[in-house]
């Protein structure tokens, strides 16, 4: 499949390019079922209206969920912090910092930022998705979790995972920032960016 370059996009109107249509209406049964429902309900009755968090607010509530999950990015503690407080108004929440137990990247031979620390802790993923389902949550959001440490937290988590915010030190956490400018298009598609 190319769906990102097909022209017609006439599974929009209802073609099945692929022939497996009905055998996939069968998975959707249960609790993904359930999901499809709340997701369809809140992209129709709230579209260009809400917020990405007032969304997640509103599909928690509509699921029954009662704990939700935040695994972050120590870069971005303060906007943890915020959002934490804002969803505990709502859910109980648990938070875990990407730093989680302290481990030392020496442990695993990792590239380090600065070689002028004794310690520098690295981002613990898993670390962070065991305490989550230690606690139990019925739902975790991903707060800026780096490249490849997002899709181990997901591998790991018990618990449905949600994005929140992606990390893109450069465009201020706005990855699609790079389709949208001139200059970084030109740039990604130049021999810069290649390894």
């Amino acid at each position: 499949m190319k769906c990102a370059t097909c022209e017609n996009k006439e599974c929009y109107n209802g073609k099945d390019c692929t022939g497996i249509g009905e055998e996939i209406k069968q998975e959707y049964k249960g609790e993904d079922l359930k999901t499809l429902v709340v997701s369809t309900s809140i992209e129709s009755e709230f579209y260009m209206k809400k917020t990405r968090l007032e969304e997640l607010i509103i599909y928690a509530k509509r699921m029954g969920y009662r704990r939700i999950g935040i695994a972050f990015c120590i870069g971005l503690e303060k906007e943890a912090k915020v959002i934490h407080d804002i969803l505990s108004e709502h859910f109980e929440v648990s938070s875990v910092c990407c730093k989680v137990c302290g481990i030392d990247k020496s442990s695993f031979g990792l590239k380090r930022l600065r070689g002028d620390r004794g310690v520098e802790a690295m981002c613990n993923p898993i670390g962070q998705a065991k305490i989550l389902n230690k606690s139990k949550t019925d739902l975790n959001v991903i707060l800026g979790l780096c490249i490849g440490h997002d899709a181990l937290f997901a591998k790991y988590s018990e618990a449905p995972v949600t994005t929140l915010a992606v990390k893109d030190r450069v465009l201020a956490h706005n990855p699609l920032a790079v389709v949208y400018s001139g200059y970084y298009l030109k740039r990604i598609r130049g021999s810069e960016s290649r390894d």
